[in-house]
């Protein structure tokens, strides 16, 4: 008897209670039993296993279908998302660097993790063009005041102040994120910058010598230093602050020597658009007074006598 109760069917609890809770759906038999022996319930597309099921194999299409691929760097789209930016965010990223303060980091509080090429790549193309036209004023001014000085328009500033910003906003941070990446292979304690966070705070570095260059038309020498040195502080200010958390992990002769030379080059770099865009022309070559007195005197004939008293 007990061989004969082991063959005889028996039902399922489960599979009652879900039936007395469910009286409309259809049920089928499945003929192959899973290695348990439970039988398969099936449900319409109205029963609630059925819909959970769909709506998580809708969410997981729509997060697939939102994750973009990243494009390659040859291609356009990968430069595009640099300059994805508002103008609430360059505006917002120019007065951080204009108001450097210590421990205010540029890249933490304004970049945030989203660095753009707009900024630095407009700032950089006006101050080049800023230079250009007020070097040219300058000469000018300068002409108006003594009309000695000979001026002829000097279109070559333009090439000359465009290669000196890209060339220093673009080699000077790759140089600089060289450095740190080796510097962090030596110290692994050292964070690092990318490569585009570095070129952004150089290029929005370089806004404050926009209204300085502007300055520098006033033709008063000492008020022309001074405007030159305060944009020189705040700017180098703001490098030095944002380069500080990186850098101060390294060794003390490290850090300062890479500080030092930060600096340096931004006074070169400052120094070399006073010296070379706002110098006068010298003043046309005058005769020398030896060549005014080489000249022969000229002779004086004697005047003509009349015939009547050749006679």
């Amino acid at each position: 008897m007990a061989a004969a109760d082991e063959l005889a069917f028996h039902e399922f609890e489960e599979a009652t209670n879900l039936l007395a809770q469910t009286p409309n759906e259809t049920t089928t038999r499945s003929d192959q039993l899973s290695p348990k022996g439970h039988v398969a319930v099936a449900m319409d597309s109205g029963g609630s296993y059925g819909a959970e099921d769909e709506v998580e194999e809708s969410d997981k299409t729509v997060l697939l279908q939102e994750e973009k691929q990243q494009p390659g760097f040859w291609t356009f789209g990968y430069y595009q998302s640099f300059f994805d930016v508002d103008t609430s965010q360059v505006l917002d990223r120019i007065k951080g660097s204009l108001l450097p303060r210590p421990g205010h980091n540029f890249v933490r509080h304004h970049l945030r993790n989203r660095p753009d090429l707009y900024g630095p790549f407009w700032i950089c193309a006006t101050l080049a063009f800023v230079l250009a036209i007020t070097g040219n004023l300058t000469l000018v001014l300068a002409q108006r005041r003594d009309p000695s000085i000979h001026y002829s328009p000097q279109f070559h500033k333009v090439t000359v102040a465009s290669i000196t910003i890209y060339c220093y906003a673009w080699l000077v941070p790759l140089a600089l994120w060289g450095f740190l990446r080796w510097r962090k292979g030596v110290r692994e304690r050292m964070g690092l910058y990318t490569f585009l966070e570095t070129v952004c705070v150089y290029g929005y570095s370089l806004f404050v010598f926009i209204p300085t260059v502007v300055l520098w038309l006033i033709p008063v020498p000492w008020l022309q230093w001074l405007f030159g040195a305060l944009a020189l502080a705040l700017s180098a200010a703001g490098l030095v602050f944002t380069l500080w958390p990186v850098v101060r992990e390294d060794t003390r002769w490290a850090a300062g020597v890479l500080l030092s030379v930060v600096v340096l080059l931004h006074a070169l770099l400052a120094m070399g658009c006073k010296f070379y865009f706002f110098q006068p022309l010298p003043p046309e070559p005058m005769a020398s007074p030896h060549q005014a007195t080489s000249q022969p005197p000229a002779t004086m004939l004697p005047p003509t006598l009349p015939r009547s008293v050749a006679a």
